[in-house]
C-alpha cells in the first residue's frame, strides 16, 4: 500500500497498517472499481461489545478513514427474543467512545426513522438507504437497523419463491438438522410456487405457531458446503421487536438479512471474521439469484481476536454476568469495551492495540501481555503522577518539630515536562506502604529496615530507629529520624541511599476506596481441553482497599488518568462522587507498572 493509495487526515501521524484486506481495497481504489469505499460494522444487539469487536471497529472504520470512504453502524437486529434496547444503547456508546476524534467523521448513520426508498432500475424493483455523516445534526440521525429492511427483505423472499428458488418447509427444527446432516431432501421441497406463496403469506399474517414452518432456499440438499444444503431464510417468532413492535411475526435469518442489508446500504467491502468464510457462497448465491440491478457487495474474512486469560464468547460473558461472577457487563475484569473503559483504558490504547496485532487469515491466541503493553505505553505518557499508600504503615519523625509542615515539589509527569509540578504537604507523621518495611529483610532489600535508611521521594532521607508493636505483637508504627539536610533539591541532597519509597502526610491524607483488578482467569486458555472455564476463575481478581492519598486527589476527574507512584495506573470509577456531594473517592487499578504475571511464569518455569 502506498501513501497515494491511502491517506490519514491531515496532521494525523497514525501509521497506516499493512494487511491483505487493505491491499485489496487499495487495488480497487487504484482501478476505480467503486465510486466510494463503503464498509460497515454490524453487531447483533444481544450483548455488550468486547475487545474482539474493537478490532473489527478499528478495521472497518480505519479502512473508510484511510480511503476516503464511509463506515455504517448497523444493528443486526433480526432475532427479537435475544435482543434488547440496553444492548443497542451500549453498542452506540462503545462505538462513539472508540472512534471519537479519530473516525467519527466517516461514521455512516441514517436520518432518524429513515426507511429504504423503492425505485425501478431497468424494470427491476430496487431499494436503497443512503448514509449521512458528520454534517447531520446528532439528534436527527441514528444507526442503521436490519429491521429497517424487513419490508424489502420480505419482497426479496417472495421473488425467490416466484423463481422456484425458495419453499416453505414443515419439518421440525430437529428433523431439519437431521435431513441437512444426511443430505436428504425435505418432503416439502417440491411444493408449487402458488402453494409456497400462499403459505409464506399466511406465515407473515400470523396464522401458524412458532417453529411450525420455515422458508428455505432451494439450492442443493447434499452440497459439500453444509450451508448450501437448502438453508433457512425465514422463521416464525411471535415476539415483540424493540424497533418494529408487533408488526412482524416472521424474521429473516442472519445469512439472508446480512448480504441484502449490505446491498441495500451500498456496502462495497463486507468485512467479516473467519468463521463466516463458509457462509460466503450463500452470501453470493442470494445476491446473484435476485437479479439485483446495482453493484453487489463482496465479503472478505479475517481471523477473529482470541485473547489469553479471558473468554470472548458473548454467551459465556453473559453467563458470568447472569451468575453474578462479575458485577455486570461493565465489570473492569471483563474484556467488554465498557469494562475496559471503566477500568481506565483509553480509546487511544485500544486503537493502538488493534492496529498493531495485525489482520490475518490464521486463527491464533494473542497474549494478553500485548494489550497490557499497549495500555502501559499509553498511560505512561498521559498519567499524572500522584502519591498514595494502599496498605498504610504509620511513621513518626521524632526529630521533626510537632506542628511543623512543609510543601514538597513533586513532578506531575516526567514524560511530559509541560505537565509541570505541584506542591505536596509534608509533616511529622506519615504513611508508607507496609511492604516498604521489613523487620527481617531478605537479601538485596533496599527499602526500610531497623537501622536502615531510605529516601522519601521528593523529601528527606530517613533512618528507622524504633519498631513499635501492640500487646499482640502486631506492628503499629515506626519511629524514625529525618536527615534534615538531605531534602531533595537542597544544597546537601547529593547524599545517596539505595532505596526510595513513597509516602503521604498523615494529617493531610485523603481516604479513597481502591479496587485492585487483576486477570479474571488463572489460566491462559480457560477452555483448554474442554474444561469448564469457570473452574479457573481467579479468586484474587478483585481486592478492595482503603488507601491514603495526597490531598490533590480530592479534585480527581473522570477524564484524567493517574499513576500512583511505584504502584500502578488508576482511574476514577463512576461510583465516585464529586466533593460537593460528600467527595467519595473510588479508584480502579487499570494496570500494574510491570508485568507481574510474566515474573510468576518465569518462576514456575524455573522450578
Amino acid at each position: 500500500m502506498t501513501q497515494a493509495q491511502a491517506q490519514t487526515p491531515a496532521g494525523d501521524q497514525t501509521l497506516i497498517p499493512n494487511d491483505f484486506i487493505r491491499d485489496i481495497v487499495a487495488q480497487h481504489v487504484a482501478a476505480k472499481t467503486h465510486p466510494r469505499i463503503h464498509t460497515r460494522f454490524p453487531p447483533e444487539p444481544n450483548g455488550y461489545l468486547h475487545i474482539g469487536h474493537a478490532k473489527s471497529i478499528c478495521l472497518n472504520f480505519g479502512i473508510a478513514r484511510e480511503f476516503g470512504g464511509v463506515c455504517n453502524l448497523r444493528m443486526d437486529d433480526t432475532n427479537p427474543t435475544k435482543e434488547d434496547l440496553e444492548y443497542v444503547d451500549s453498542i452506540q456508546a462503545d462505538v462513539n467512545w472508540l472512534i471519537r476524534g479519530w473516525a467519527d467523521d466517516v461514521l455512516g448513520l441514517k436520518p432518524r426513522g429513515g426507511r429504504p426508498t423503492a425505485t425501478v432500475i431497468h424494470g427491476q424493483p430496487d431499494f436503497h438507504l443512503a448514509p449521512v455523516t458528520a454534517a447531520a445534526r446528532p439528534e436527527a440521525v441514528e444507526p442503521f437497523y436490519a429491521s429497517d429492511y424487513f419490508g424489502p427483505l420480505y419482497e426479496y423472499a417472495v421473488a425467490l419463491i416466484k423463481q422456484g428458488k425458495a419453499y416453505v418447509c414443515d419439518l421440525t427444527p430437529e428433523q431439519t438438522d437431521e435431513y441437512r446432516r444426511l443430505g436428504k431432501a425435505s418432503p416439502h421441497r417440491d411444493r408449487s410456487v402458488a402453494e409456497n406463496l400462499d403459505l409464506f403469506t399466511r406465515m407473515k399474517n400470523g396464522e401458524f405457531p412458532d417453529g411450525c414452518r420455515v422458508l428455505r432456499a432451494k439450492i442443493c440438499v447434499d452440497a459439500p458446503n453444509i450451508w448450501l444444503r437448502d438453508p433457512l431464510l425465514y422463521r416464525i417468532k411471535h415476539a415483540e421487536h424493540h424497533q418494529t413492535g408487533r408488526q412482524w411475526c416472521i424474521y429473516p435469518m442472519y445469512d439472508f438479512a446480512h448480504c441484502l442489508s449490505d446491498y441495500l446500504e451500498g456496502i462495497t467491502h463486507s468485512v467479516c471474521t473467519l468463521e463466516f468464510e463458509v457462509h460466503r457462497p450463500l452470501y453470493d448465491w442470494i445476491l446473484e439469484n435476485l437479479n439485483l440491478p446495482r453493484p453487489r457487495p463482496h465479503q472478505y474474512e479475517f481471523a477473529r481476536l482470541n485473547l489469553s486469560y479471558t473468554v470472548m464468547s458473548k454467551r459465556k460473558l453473559m453467563q458470568l454476568v447472569e451468575e453474578q461472577r462479575v458485577t455486570g457487563w461493565d465489570d473492569p475484569r471483563l474484556p467488554t469495551i465498557s469494562g475496559l473503559r471503566r477500568r481506565g483504558v483509553t480509546p487511544e490504547a485500544l486503537r493502538h492495540f488493534a492496529y498493531n496485532i495485525g489482520i490475518t487469515k490464521y486463527n491464533g491466541i494473542t497474549d494478553l501481555a500485548v494489550l497490557e503493553f499497549a495500555i502501559r505505553e499509553d498511560l505512561n505518557q498521559r498519567a499524572l503522577r500522584r502519591l498514595a499508600v494502599l496498605r498504610p504503615l504509620k511513621v513518626v519523625l521524632t526529630n521533626y518539630l510537632v506542628g511543623r509542615e512543609e510543601e514538597m515539589e513533586a513532578t506531575n509527569n516526567p514524560e511530559n515536562p509541560a505537565a509541570g509540578k505541584r506542591k505536596v504537604p509534608f509533616s511529622r507523621e506519615l504513611y508508607i506502604e507496609q511492604d516498604d518495611f521489613a523487620e527481617v529483610p531478605p537479601p538485596k532489600f533496599y527499602r526500610l529496615k531497623p537501622g536502615g535508611e531510605v529516601r522519601l521521594k521528593y523529601a528527606y532521607i530517613i533512618r528507622c530507629e524504633e519498631v513499635v508493636k501492640d500487646a499482640s505483637g502486631n506492628l503499629v508504627e515506626l519511629r524514625c529520624t529525618a536527615d534534615l539536610d538531605s531534602k531533595t533539591g537542597g544544597a546537601t541532597a547529593a547524599r545517596k541511599v539505595k532505596g526510595t519509597i513513597h509516602w503521604v502526610s498523615a494529617p493531610h491524607a485523603v481516604d479513597a476506596e481502591v479496587r485492585l483488578y487483576d486477570r479474571l482467569f488463572t489460566e491462559a486458555e480457560p477452555e483448554k481441553d474442554g474444561r469448564d472455564f469457570k473452574s479457573v476463575l481467579n479468586p484474587h481478581s478483585l481486592e478492595i482497599l482503603t488507601a491514603k492519598c495526597e490531598p490533590s486527589l480530592r479534585s480527581a476527574t473522570f477524564t484524567e488518568r493517574y499513576q500512583f507512584e511505584r504502584l500502578a495506573y488508576f482511574a476514577l470509577d463512576p461510583d465516585a462522587t464529586p466533593a460537593r456531594d460528600g467527595g467519595r473517592l473510588v479508584f480502579n487499578r487499570t494496570i500494574t507498572l510491570k508485568d507481574t504475571w510474566a515474573k510468576q511464569a518465569q518462576k514456575r518455569e524455573g522450578q
